[in-house]
């Protein structure tokens, strides 16, 4: 089994868990208060959705799906979007790594190396659109 396809199996398993988007957030935003006060007039349901997708997007593009997603999620998050400030992504996978371990019951540290290793190609598009 790949990487990409380990990964894609632990995510289905974190998405039965009704708690994991919510808890990802809690996780995000508990690691910065600026990032916790980009987030406090965001319609959360919305942005639960958005995350589900993004991640899925970051899966796929691993398991060789476009990255023409990823790129737009790029723009959209570049200094002209939302502003995203590109160390925020590093928190951002650090606050994943967290809830994947916390909803995953099939959580290893192996695993936990295999998440990275396919987040980061996708967070580094995302940051270079910066």
């Amino acid at each position: 089994m790949t990487e990409a396809d380990a990964v894609f199996q632990s995510y289905g398993r974190c998405c039965k868990s009704p708690r994991f988007l919510e808890d990802f957030y809690e996780n995000f935003m508990a690691s910065s208060d600026a990032i916790k006060e980009r987030f406090k007039d965001t319609d959360m349901s919305s942005q639960y959705h958005l995350l589900r997708s993004g991640l899925l997007w970051m899966i796929l593009r691993a398991r060789g799906m476009s990255d023409t997603k990823l790129k737009d999620l790029g723009e959209s998050h570049n200094r002209n979007g939302y502003n995203i400030p590109p160390q925020w992504y590093d928190l951002w996978l650090e606050a994943l790594l967290k809830t994947v371990a916390a909803h995953d019951e099939e959580y290893t540290s192996a695993l936990a190396g295999q998440w990275r290793s396919v987040m980061l190609p996708g967070i580094e598009m995302i940051r270079s659109r910066y």
